[in-house]
């Protein structure tokens, strides 16, 4: 595969930022998680790559909190999903303020 034809390595980009600009521009599977974030409140993990087929949604939880966004996960001892019970489940939420500048972010 030639270089300009290879995806990028991160779904999603992102512009330096410092700490007195204004909210980055996410785009790709950061923008959906996000919006899943802000229009339903909080999502499970177990729901992002079964129902918004987002298999690496860790890492995009990940590029959020590196974009300054305030992404807040609390872990659910027991959860029925699917007729199963799973343990130890993540529950991810935006926290107040949404988002915060941060320095030295590239």
């Amino acid at each position: 595969m030639k270089k300009k034809n290879r995806l990028p390595a991160s779904q999603c980009s992102r512009t330096r930022i410092t700490a007195h600009s204004t909210q980055p521009i996410v785009t790709g599977q950061c923008a959906e998680v996000l919006e899943l974030l802000r229009t339903s409140g909080s999502i499970l993990s177990l729901e992002l790559p079964s129902k918004y087929a987002i298999p690496q949604y860790n890492a995009r939880i990940h590029d959020l909190r590196s974009f300054g966004f305030n992404v807040i996960t609390h872990i659910l001892p027991e959860v029925e999903f699917r007729g199963r019970i799973r343990r130890n489940v993540a529950r991810y939420s935006l926290g107040s303020p949404e988002w915060r500048p941060t320095e030295g972010t590239q």
